[in-house]
């Protein structure tokens, strides 16, 4: 998804407002949300976990690919963002032969690997 451009606006707005205007609405906007516009996705925290993980291309694509399928999930929607994104490592780890989990992960994710199985069952 590609946002519009500047000009794009201004022709949407019927020139009623210049492009200055806009950008200066749109600093306003911005500053009253103090910038806060993304919500914490899954797919964030498996980033930030895959980083700690030192995760190899095949860890990634298989722990992505695992984590793409809780989205068709209802079920799953009881559990956080980060917990999935943790199950999906953990997940991938294992397919593959590593540890379950490592020190890295539990400073990172917070979490330890008593805490991930429940979750982890759950995508399988």
């Amino acid at each position: 998804i590609y946002p519009p451009e500047l000009s794009d606006l201004v022709y949407i707005c019927d020139r009623a407002y210049s492009k200055d205007e806009i950008l200066e609405m749109e600093e306003t906007v911005l500053k009253a949300l103090e910038y806060k516009v993304t919500i914490p996705s899954a797919h964030s925290f498996l980033v930030r976990f895959l980083k700690a993980a030192h995760a190899d291309k095949i860890m990634v694509q298989l722990s992505c690919y695992i984590l793409d399928g809780t989205l068709q999930s209802y079920k799953l929607l009881q559990y956080l963002p980060s917990q999935l994104a943790a199950a999906a490592i953990l997940i991938a780890r294992r397919c593959i032969g590593r540890n379950s989990w490592s020190p890295t992960l539990l400073k990172y994710a917070k979490y330890c690997e008593e805490d991930i199985v429940p979750v982890a069952r759950a995508v399988l």
